[in-house]
């Protein structure tokens, strides 16, 4: 097979529909382009629950008299209540805090927030800080043992916090997703219309090559590599596309809840991560798509 043939006839085809090809590579990117995002979103929910798997606790919040009245836990109540806790096997650790390291977090967490000047350490209740051995069953026991008791203002389970932010961000995915299954049925139509339309045009000297016994797959090469070539491009401008937006917009967009450790930020080795994937799906569905079509509609 002469590989300066198949090359010459690829750049041909490209070139002789460049408007067709220009349309197909954009729209190839923008889909691929979602596909990545979702890929992010779904690397960023992993990454964090990897995060907040240490982190989620279950907090005792106390009444404002058991509050006000023990600063260290070293009162009946509180002291009741924490060795209950601490007795259980679903329980990895206790930390009590009282209403001035509770003020504490607050300001760090309201830093620069105008919320940050509205409290008070009084109207900050003390809290038993519950680490659990066992997230499912812990939680559940927890929430049991406590509730109701003397002294308790009521339970808190920071899962169900986490699961709202997870609920966001697995909507993101499945939004973007949605997104690119509509630009990637676009995307394969005008790969099909390409391939079909570069055939069309090159009929004669096609039809010429199979007479003198080239065979049918050496006359359909030229047309696969144009549609792959077109993929591979739209997947590299989509992979440029996620690290400008990254830098533009990401990084802005998440910079607050980032910066307080709500979530992970998304770093240029995640979009690097995704890279590969996108290429491999850009290349393998205009290969395929190329290849149907060629089979299917076109007589080579």
């Amino acid at each position: 097979m002469r590989s300066d043939f198949v090359v010459r006839e690829v750049v041909t085809g490209l070139r002789r529909n460049v408007t067709m090809t220009i349309a197909m590579v954009l729209t190839t990117a923008i889909s691929l382009g979602l596909v990545g995002t979702g890929l992010l979103a779904v690397r960023t929910i992993d990454r964090t629950e990897q995060l907040y798997s240490d982190r989620v606790e279950v907090q005792v919040a106390l009444t404002s008299d058991v509050s006000a009245n023990d600063t260290n836990c070293s009162q009946p109540i509180c002291a009741g209540l924490k060795a209950t806790l601490e007795n259980s096997p679903l329980v990895a650790s206790v930390r009590y805090e009282n209403q001035e390291q509770a003020y504490e977090r607050y300001k760090q967490l309201f830093a620069g927030q105008s919320l940050a000047d509205l409290v008070r350490p009084q109207s900050l209740p003390a809290t038993l800080r519950v680490r659990l051995a066992d997230q499912q069953a812990g939680a559940d026991a927890v929430r049991k043992a406590m509730t109701g008791q003397v002294g308790v203002r009521n339970v808190i389970d920071q899962r169900d916090v986490v699961a709202k932010l997870f609920d966001f961000l697995g909507g993101v995915r499945n939004v973007t997703f949605a997104l690119a299954l509509v630009q990637a049925i676009a995307a394969l139509l005008l790969i099909s219309n390409t391939v079909q339309v570069s055939a069309f045009t090159r009929r004669t000297e096609v039809g010429v090559m199979r007479l003198v016994g080239a065979t049918r797959w050496y006359t359909q090469l030229p047309f696969l590599i144009e549609a792959v070539v077109t993929g591979v491009v739209g997947a590299l401008i989509a992979v440029g596309g996620l690290i400008v937006g990254k830098f533009l917009f990401i990084d802005g967009l998440l910079s607050g809840i980032v910066s307080n450790g709500v979530v992970p930020p998304v770093e240029i080795s995640d979009v690097i991560w995704v890279s590969p994937f996108l290429v491999m799906i850009g290349a393998g569905i205009a290969a395929v798509t190329g290849y149907v079509t060629l089979r299917l509609y076109v007589r080579l």
